[in-house]
């Protein structure tokens, strides 16, 4: 398989990168910018050497296609885009980057519809909106199936929402497999940016004895970045899949207190020095994943204790190295 992983630098992307070359798949990385400081914390320095990066914009049709063509590239994993921060304080640039430059993608893969086998995107839990709006439907206390009403209230939910239905609209015109999975709280070494950073960032301040708090609280849906590349990975070698397909995902439903229980219980020092704010994000939490349970084979939930202990460790490595980048704790 010949990979094309667009914002390939970003958490999630870097993750995806390093599992693929493991697995010894041929890789292009496509983003705007090399910047490969997240892809360090996880990857050898020989992995990172014999990467070959490509830097570009997915606004720019013209160059996906010629870099298809020129790479033979059969398999498309794209996350590039701008999160819920970049999207609010820039509608206009979030739209184009979100919607058009996806447009783009799903174009160049229709256009090369005889060599590319699927194309995966990222969307996410953002679709859809507060738990009481859907109480009526679901109960008081709502698990949202793949098929509920999308009711996003931000703009990056409103553009996740039109890449799902343009990839309906591609894949039915020419049969490539779009899909898609809807990640919550991701968290994780390389997440320091985006509404749900906050758990990593609480995490990697535990880890130097820094006070950090959380910026919202109350209940969400954990869920460790290493499980999320590999199923996007999964995602697409399903090059047989027919039409287009968007998947709730879910990790563990977890109270933001019993994340800092967890981080102070991993790392002692912490204790009293992580908080939250008492704020409830306004997407509801409980999303039902059974049929990607069902129909992707081998989706991995690693256990939140494990998943952060593997995060501090991770943290801990790179300070006793002098490599911990501490610049997002003070976003």
């Amino acid at each position: 398989m010949n990979y094309l992983v667009t914002g390939s630098c970003g958490c999630i992307g870097s993750w995806i990168v390093k599992k693929l070359l493991e697995a010894g798949e041929s890789v292009v990385a496509f983003d705007l910018h090399k910047n490969t400081h997240r892809m360090a914390q996880i990857m050898t320095p020989d992995q990172l050497e014999g990467l070959e990066f490509v830097e570009g914009d997915v606004t720019d049709l013209p160059t996906l296609e010629s870099l298809l063509g020129e790479r033979g590239i059969s398999q498309i994993i794209h996350l590039a885009a701008l999160q819920v921060p970049a999207c609010k304080a820039n509608p206009d640039l979030g739209r184009k980057i979100n919607i058009g430059g996806t447009r783009n993608v799903f174009e160049a893969a229709s256009r090369f519809r005889d060599q590319v086998k699927t194309v995966v995107y990222a969307s996410s839990a953002a679709v859809y909106g507060p738990k009481e709006a859907y109480t009526d439907l679901y109960g008081d206390d709502p698990i949202l199936p793949n098929d509920a009403p999308q009711l996003p209230g931000t703009v990056y939910g409103e553009t996740k929402k039109q890449n799902e239905a343009e990839a309906a609209e591609f894949s039915q015109k020419d049969g490539i497999p779009r899909l898609t999975i809807r990640p919550w709280t991701v968290y994780g070494p390389g997440r320091d940016f985006g509404l749900t950073s906050g758990p990593t960032k609480a995490m990697k301040a535990a880890t130097v004895g820094r006070d950090y708090n959380i910026g919202f609280g109350y209940l969400t849906d954990l869920q460790f970045v290493s499980d999320i590349g590999d199923t996007f990975i999964s995602l697409s070698r399903q090059d047989s899949f027919e039409g287009a397909k968007a998947y709730n995902i879910a990790g563990e439903w977890i109270q933001v207190s019993e994340i800092i229980r967890l981080i102070e219980n991993l790392s002692p020092d912490s204790a009293g020095k992580i908080s939250h704010a008492d704020v409830e994000l306004a997407i509801v939490v409980k999303l039902d994943d059974s049929e990607l349970l069902q129909e992707i084979p081998g989706v991995i939930k690693t256990p939140i204790r494990d998943g952060i202990a593997q995060t501090i460790d991770i943290f801990q490595r790179l300070n006793q190295e002098d490599r911990l980048d501490l610049s997002d704790l003070d976003d």
